[in-house]
């Protein structure tokens, strides 16, 4: 570990002239259950200088934060970030170039900088977008991704859905806007996992119970969070007035296999 973070690896972009000379790590934090959160990124935490963390800018605190074990890392090292839910792409760019230029000016002081993100930091998150303004702007700089438990792996533990037996597709898939499109998708693929549900979950639980199969899924909410929502079928949700806010669906379209009977249905 200290002997990485002193000499990053080949795969670790190299330092060069003018580049900065700190080392920068994305670190997923997991879906929401503190301390779900790689060994070797939970020590580089503690060695960190600044550990920049994203809030929504509806939320009062950092849910990336919170997945963090509590008073064990000074508070003067913590960076808040807001962001808002933008649909401008002009903006946002703006906002990440933005970003990545604080970052850099840790980085070129000879820091250790973090970037926390929920779940998995190269699955739909925004430190995507954070790392390629930071490649952008240079090119050449130490760093490194430490993976994340994504919500549906999440999920799939607390249901005990399996994703993917045997030779069973998979699609990871956020929500489109349009429902037949969801069906298109549900219809040529094993296993659905659906992602970035937003105010659209009330019309996929009504294509699903359409389908007929939402005995056969699988929904959860801030998973590992103190408000969490895990159900097995989609029966006991209410459709009146739910929210699809951090929430994932594991989608099948017709019963598991009993393989280890030797059934097929």
């Amino acid at each position: 570990m200290k002997k990485f973070l002193s000499q990053p690896r080949d795969q670790d972009s190299a330092v060069g002239s003018g580049s900065p000379e700190g080392v920068f790590c994305g670190v997923g934090v997991g879906p929401g259950m503190p301390g779900l959160l790689p060994l070797v990124a939970w020590e580089f935490l503690q060695e960190c200088d600044v550990i920049f963390v994203p809030r929504a800018k509806s939320s009062k605190e950092s849910v990336a934060r919170r997945c963090l074990p509590p008073h064990q890392i000074p508070e003067e090292r913590f960076r808040e970030v807001e962001f808002a839910m933008e649909s401008d792409r002009t903006l946002l760019a703006g906002n990440y170039t933005q970003l990545a230029g604080k970052i850099a000016e840790e980085l070129l002081t000879g820091k250790k900088v973090a970037y926390l993100t929920i779940g998995d930091p190269l699955t739909f998150s925004t430190y995507i977008y954070i790392l390629n303004a930071l490649r952008e702007q240079f090119p050449r700089f130490h760093y490194r991704t430490y993976p994340g438990v994504t919500s549906y792996c999440a999920l799939a533990a607390a249901t005990g859905f399996a994703i993917g037996e045997g030779k069973e597709r998979v699609m990871i898939l956020p929500c489109p806007d349009e429902m037949p499109e969801l069906r298109r998708v549900i219809e040529v693929q094993d296993i659905v996992i659906l992602l970035k549900i937003g105010h659209r979950l009330p019309a996929v639980l009504a294509l699903l119970d359409d389908m007929a199969i939402g005995n056969y899924c699988a929904f959860g909410a801030h998973i590992g969070m103190e408000d969490e929502i895990v159900s097995v079928g989609i029966s006991g949700l209410s459709k009146a007035n739910p929210t699809g806010y951090l929430s994932t669906m594991l989608i099948r379209k017709k019963p598991a296999e009993q393989r280890h009977l030797g059934v097929h249905l």
